[in-house]
C-alpha cells in the first residue's frame, strides 16, 4: 500500500520546484499574477525573459494582461465568424483578430481588440489543410494553423520518407501554404521506465476529474491504449489515433485538482481553456517537470509512426519521453494533455475535448 504522500504525488501532475520557496524577488516582481502560484509565476517570468529579451517588469506584464487577451480574440471571433480569420497574442499580450475587411476591422476595434486585414479567409486556409490532410499520411509531417502569417504550416522533419506528393500539393496550394524543414524526428512522448506506471511503459499524470462521485484521470489516448492497469488504478477508456486522450479510474484515494511543485506547494487548476497562439504555457511531466513556452500553433495534425493525431496544440515548452500524458496549463487554466515532440517544439491534446467525450469535470 503507497503512503497518502507517494498517492499524492502520483494523482496530480508532476512539476518540479523552479526556485526555491524563499527566492529573492524585485519590488517589480514581488507583484503576484492573479491564478499563477509564486514558482510557475517564477518559471514563467524567468522563461519570458530569456526567449523574448525583455524586462521582469515587461514579462510580468504580459502574463497579467494575456489572460484578459486570449478571452478578448474567442470573444471577437466568435462575434465575427466567417468575416474573422483567426487571431492571437502579440508580443505585449495584446489580442489581434484577422480580418478580410474594414467594415470587420472597425468592429474588432470597436471590441477592444487591433485588426489586422490578411488575405486568407479561414475558410480558405481550412480547404487547404484538407488538401493536405486527404493525402497519404507521411510519418515525422505535421500541418498546422499559423494565424501570425495567415497561412498554414506544412513541417516535415528529416526523418520523413517519400514526401515528394505532399510537397507537390503543398506547391501547388501557393501562399496560403509555408513548408518548413526541421531536423529529427515526430514522436510520441512515452517511455519505459517509472513515475505512472504499467507493463513497463511509463507516463505522465494529467488531470484529476470526477464523474459521479468517481475519481479518474484524463491523461494521453496512447499511454491508456498500451496499458490496461496502472499503479493508480485501471484504464476506462482510449481514443487514438485520432485524438490523443485517454482515462484511469484512479483508485488511489487521493485526487486534488492541483499540480504539484515537489517542494510542498501546489498550483490550483481551477478550469479548462482553449489554447491561443502567442499565450505563455507552462507544462508538467515526470521526465522534464516544468517547463515554460509559447503556443506555437493550434489545429495540428501531427503524422507519428503509430498514427496521425489531428487538433493538437504546438508549444515551444520542452517535451521528452515519458512526459506523455503530463498537462500542459497558463496559471490556474488547464490547456492540453502531453502527446508527443518533434525537434524544438512539444504537441498537446486539447483537455477541453477530452472532458467533453468522458463526461468528467475537473477536480
Amino acid at each position: 500500500m503507497r503512503t497518502k504522500r507517494s498517492l499524492t504525488r502520483f494523482a496530480i501532475p508532476l512539476l518540479a520546484a523552479a526556485a526555491a520557496a524563499g527566492f529573492l524577488m524585485s519590488p517589480a516582481a514581488a507583484t503576484t499574477v492573479d491564478g499563477y502560484s509564486p514558482e510557475v509565476q517564477h518559471d514563467a517570468v524567468t522563461s519570458l525573459m530569456a526567449d523574448a529579451g525583455i524586462s521582469e517588469s515587461a514579462a510580468l506584464s504580459f502574463l497579467r494582461a494575456q489572460a484578459a487577451g486570449v478571452e478578448t480574440v474567442h470573444r471577437v471571433t466568435a462575434a465575427l465568424g466567417a468575416r474573422a480569420a483567426d487571431g492571437y497574442l502579440d508580443a505585449a499580450a495584446e489580442p489581434v483578430v484577422n480580418v478580410l475587411d474594414q467594415a470587420a476591422a472597425a468592429q474588432v476595434t470597436a471590441a477592444g481588440a487591433q485588426a489586422r486585414l490578411v488575405k486568407h479567409s479561414s475558410a480558405a486556409l481550412a480547404e487547404a489543410q484538407d488538401t493536405l490532410r486527404a493525402l497519404p499520411a507521411v510519418a515525422h509531417t505535421s500541418i498546422g494553423l499559423d494565424p501570425k502569417a495567415n497561412q498554414v504550416v506544412l513541417t516535415v522533419a528529416d526523418a520523413a520518407e517519400n514526401t515528394g506528393a505532399l510537397l507537390r500539393a503543398a506547391a501547388s496550394l501557393g501562399d496560403r501554404v509555408r513548408v518548413e524543414r526541421v531536423p529529427g524526428e515526430m514522436h510520441l512522448a512515452i517511455y519505459d521506465g517509472e513515475a505512472i506506471t504499467g507493463g513497463g511503459v511509463r507516463c505522465s499524470v494529467g488531470f484529476n476529474t470526477n464523474r459521479g462521485g468517481q475519481n479518474y484521470i484524463v491523461d494521453a489516448g496512447h499511454c491508456t491504449r498500451a496499458v490496461a492497469q496502472w499503479n493508480v488504478g485501471p484504464s476506462q477508456g482510449s481514443s487514438f489515433p485520432g485524438n490523443d486522450y485517454g482515462l484511469i479510474r484512479n483508485t488511489t484515494g487521493s485526487a486534488p485538482g492541483a499540480v504539484t511543485l515537489w517542494n510542498g506547494s501546489t498550483q490550483r487548476i481551477t478550469a479548462a481553456g482553449t489554447a491561443t497562439v502567442g499565450q505563455r504555457i507552462s507544462k508538467s511531466g515526470s521526465t522534464t517537470h516544468l517547463t515554460s513556452g509559447t503556443v506555437q500553433a493550434t489545429n495540428v495534425t501531427v503524422n507519428y509512426a503509430e498514427g496521425s493525431v489531428s487538433q493538437l496544440i504546438q508549444t515551444s515548452a520542452l517535451v521528452n519521453p515519458g512526459d506523455s500524458g503530463g498537462c500542459l496549463f497558463a496559471g490556474s487554466t488547464g490547456l492540453g494533455i502531453t502527446s508527443g515532440k518533434g525537434s524544438g517544439t512539444s504537441f498537446f491534446q486539447p483537455v477541453g475535448e477530452a472532458l467533453s467525450a468522458y463526461g468528467v469535470t475537473l477536480n
